[in-house]
């Protein structure tokens, strides 16, 4: 690509037209909004980004105490229902219904009104990545279709390869991902005997990294360069959000190849970039929200807050996927 068309590209900078730093005001120590204890539960695929969140949270009101439990995405709205916590993050927002029966399950339960609050808080694309040694560059969604369908086994069949069988890794075949892959890219299709379980976001990454003919499924904000790096510390990620002005986007790893995708009616095809993500020109993205039956004078409901304004917003950003309210700054950097 040229330079010109690169100023619709990879790693934009993207900014949030900030007036505050933060969206809490400080409070006295106590059970607060910024301090005592508190639990929710993250669907597992998003653990990467709310760790970081938790993060800069904790390191700002230290006086607050978050205690995270990551699991699929079912077993969240479970601990929700049953009310072994009120506040979950997830690939889907809570339902009409499911909102009037938690409410009343509080009221009948615990003789509690409950405001049951949900906001999406950011869209994550589903990237697709290959061994550095696969000679892959692109894939149609039909081809992504075929291939997590099971109709298409063999790389050879998309193009000259000696690589053999396709063999696609997922974290679980269960998990917000798996339900995804079946729901939006088969259509309620089922997933094919050549997809397997990594047991984990992190292996995904492993197992591709070491056999040429994996094909790997996750969310960006896992391949972002900003993984590759020695780990930031809290007070590093927490200073560079909680100044005022924008903060940059990410770029994508070099340790795997990430695969361009292009519509079936399309010739272009495209990484998963901010930029793409937040003009759809991407195909395969999915929305994360935050739900909460949290009062908004507790920790919880303070992170709640936290994550749906400003500051939760920049470090968004930061893991490369798209927060839910932006304004855009685009720059010159080629892919």
């Amino acid at each position: 690509m040229n330079k010109v068309s690169q100023l619709i590209l990879g790693a934009a900078a993207v900014a949030l037209g900030l007036g505050a730093v933060s969206c809490i005001e400080p409070q006295k120590k106590g059970n607060s909004s910024t301090s005592g204890t508190a639990t929710f539960v993250c669907d597992n695929t998003f653990e990467n980004i709310f760790e970081q969140e938790v993060d800069v949270f904790e390191y700002q009101y230290p006086d607050a105490h978050l205690l995270v439990r990551y699991a699929t995405q079912t077993e969240a709205f479970d601990s929700l229902f049953t009310m072994n916590t009120r506040t979950i993050v997830a690939a889907r927002d809570i339902t009409p219904e499911e909102r009037r029966a938690l409410t009343a399950k509080y009221r009948n339960e615990r003789n509690a009104n409950v405001n049951v609050r949900s906001a999406r808080i950011a869209v994550d694309a589903i990237a697709f990545i290959v061994n550095p040694e696969n000679t892959c560059e692109k894939l149609t969604v039909s081809e992504i279709a075929d291939i997590i369908s099971g109709r298409t086994t063999q790389w050879n069949d998309l193009e000259p390869s000696d690589l053999g069988a396709i063999r696609v890794i997922v974290d679980q075949t269960g998990s917000s991902l798996g339900t995804y892959l079946r729901d939006s890219v088969l259509h309620g299709g089922n997933l094919g005997e050549n997809v397997y379980s990594a047991g984990s976001i992190p292996e995904v990454f492993n197992i591709v990294e070491r056999n040429k003919n994996a094909i790997g499924v996750l969310g960006v904000s896992w391949i972002s360069s900003d993984m590759d790096s020695a780990d930031i510390s809290r007070e590093e990620l927490a200073q560079s959000v909680l100044a005022e002005g924008p903060v940059m986007g990410t770029t994508l790893t070099q340790r795997v190849k990430v695969l361009k995708i292009n519509r079936d009616n399309e010739v272009r095809a495209y990484k998963p970039y901010q930029q793409y993500i937040y003009d759809g020109s991407y195909p395969f993205f999915r929305s994360i929200y935050m739900i909460t039956a949290a009062s908004t004078s507790n920790v919880a409901g303070g992170f709640y807050s936290f994550v749906t304004g400003p500051i939760g917003q920049k470090i968004i950003i930061k893991t490369g996927i798209m927060p839910a309210h932006v304004s855009i700054q685009r720059v010159e950097l080629p892919e």
